[in-house]
């Protein structure tokens, strides 16, 4: 029988990007920092519970640990572009294993309090919020891109195993051993991942020359979320889920107490069948996804997760809840999960983290808002009511959003490493120096103006999300079919970084404009580099 259940986890795992050796050991690094973090989490609630009775207390204790994320998110996104990501998670993991083992000790000895409870707690909120970016984008570099979709699933899998698993081990280790030794047993759990990536060579930059520091890195990834419609389109459908989805979770607690009549084990229960439905909705994801579009998946998720929360709200036995609750656990990760992959394979290496974490930074912001708003709403009409119209205003946003479809992208979209057209340059300027104005000069036939003008206006987006801060096409007055693109890059390092941020389908399309310029006349290419006009004025003048 044992040889039978071997052979089978050896057979899942072969057809699963468990069979990828680094990934393997990544993702076993992965669980246990997702335990750590669930534990530490359930510990800190308790322990700020018994150490005042003040309600408010205990309710910031999940604000200290979530606030990082609002605080940090685009930072944390913008480091683990710029720098190697594997450092990013080794330094989060021992931040996070430092500041829970110097919460154990504190408790242990018997001195800790509020203060020093929510100051650790914040700092590990910290390390979580740049680990996820950095975690989530080192997928890619680890499995075949159509492994990518499986990875993320699993992924999900392992969080919600760890959300329902941790707090329950963090319980049990506190009801035997005390809160102390929980929160020590939780430190451990960090020491997985730096044991997994232990040894792993440091990969060569993305993109070589002058690296972007942290507040560029954080403005160019705006800038390219600005400019690039299928990111926006993951951020859109993103906030239109989680805005209406944080009313189940803050108001869960309160039905089951006041509409089922469960304490807190009954309660644990509903929360153990939605950890189930997110683990099922996980595992199905990668075959819905070659079955289906990612477009169609999302939505079927969105519908799925509104009929839960009806059922949820007029639930007339606990039977009932309980399979709304699982229900709605599978529709919770089939909607993000694919939303995550999605980004992932949309956004080129050079600013994936960055992109990642815009999406987390949505989400955790949706659910701190919607939290507020649907416990207002709550308070005023009653928890049924207001579930109710949270489902109703998720079918709402999804026929308003219907137009904004999100697709996975392809190899074309993030492949980098196009090798950009040899300058003539008579001198090298510093990298610090400009900004930098580049003339692009075309010549059309009158009879294919029309299509130019409309291939040149796809170029746009293109320039504007690798670097350009201004974009226009003028004609020329003077010469008929002479037409000129001008865009403006702030410095010599950004434009250099511009260059080598052009992808497969970027070429293609810059392609199809040259191809619609005279073939007898060259596209003609010229680069300024911007001067400060008062200080040549005084130089002159000292010369003279």
């Amino acid at each position: 029988m044992l040889a039978k259940i071997t052979s089978l986890v050896s057979l899942m795992v072969q057809a699963s990007p468990l069979r990828h050796q680094k990934y393997r050991l990544f993702y076993i690094g992965s669980v246990g920092t997702a335990l750590g973090y669930t534990m530490q989490n359930t510990i800190a609630a308790w322990l700020m519970a018994t150490l005042t009775p003040s309600a408010f207390m205990v309710a910031i204790v999940q604000t200290a640990g979530t606030a990082p994320a609002l605080l940090f998110g685009l930072v944390a996104g913008a480091l683990a572009d710029i720098v190697d990501r594997r450092r990013v998670v080794l330094a989060t993991q021992y931040m996070m294993l430092a500041s829970t083992a110097l919460l154990s000790v504190a408790t242990l000895a018997g001195i800790v309090g509020p203060g020093l409870l929510l100051a650790l707690t914040f700092m590990i909120g910290v390390g979580f919020t740049f680990y996820m970016p950095a975690q989530q984008a080192l997928i890619n570099d680890l499995i075949p891109r159509e492994d990518l979709p499986p990875a993320v699933a699993l992924a999900a899998v392992a969080f919600n195993v760890a959300r329902a698993v941790g707090p329950a081990l963090a319980g049990a280790i506190a009801a035997w051993l005390g809160s102390g030794s929980a929160l020590a047993a939780s430190a451990l759990f960090f020491a997985w991942m730096i044991l997994a990536l232990r040894g792993w060579p440091t990969p060569e930059r993305s993109i070589p020359g002058v690296p972007e520091t942290v507040v560029s890195g954080v403005r160019s990834g705006l800038r390219y979320l600005r400019h690039s419609a299928p990111l926006r389109a993951f951020v859109i459908r993103n906030l239109s889920f989680t805005m209406c989805a944080s009313a189940l979770w803050a108001l869960l607690p309160v039905i089951a107490r006041d509409q089922l009549g469960l304490g807190a084990g009954g309660f644990g229960v509903l929360l153990g069948f939605f950890g189930t439905g997110a683990i099922i909705g996980a595992l199905s994801m990668p075959r819905n996804l070659r079955r289906f579009s990612l477009d169609t998946v999302v939505s079927a998720g969105v519908l799925l997760w509104a009929v839960a929360a009806l059922l949820i709200a007029h639930a007339p036995l606990v039977s009932v809840a309980i399979v709304g609750t699982c229900a709605a656990g599978g529709a919770w990760v089939t909607v993000l999960a694919s939303l995550s992959a999605g980004t992932q394979s949309t956004a080129p290496p050079w600013v994936r983290a960055r992109a990642v974490a815009t999406n987390l930074i949505a989400m955790q912001a949706s659910l701190a808002i919607g939290s507020i708003f649907w416990g207002a709403i709550a308070s005023a009409t009653g928890t049924r009511v207001a579930l109710t119209i949270a489902a109703g205003f998720t079918v709402l946003l999804f026929v308003i959003s219907r137009r904004v479809r999100v697709a996975l992208g392809n190899e074309a979209d993030i492949t980098m490493g196009v090798r950009p057209p040899e300058m003539t340059i008579a001198v090298e300027p510093m990298p610090d120096d400009g900004p930098v104005l580049v003339q692009v000069e075309y010549n059309v036939e009158e009879a294919n103006r029309r299509a130019f003008l409309a291939a040149i206006r796809e170029v746009e987006p293109i320039r504007r999300r690798n670097g350009a801060s201004s974009w226009r096409v003028f004609r020329d007055l003077s010469a008929d079919g002479r037409y000129v693109e001008r865009f403006v890059i702030t410095s010599w390092a950004e434009y250099m970084r511009q260059r080598l941020r052009m992808t497969v389908t970027d070429r293609d399309l810059q392609d199809r404009v040259i191809q619609l310029n005279r073939p007898d006349v060259p596209v003609r290419i010229s680069r300024f580099i911007g001067v400060e006009t008062s200080d040549d004025i005084e130089d002159d003048a000292g010369d003279e």
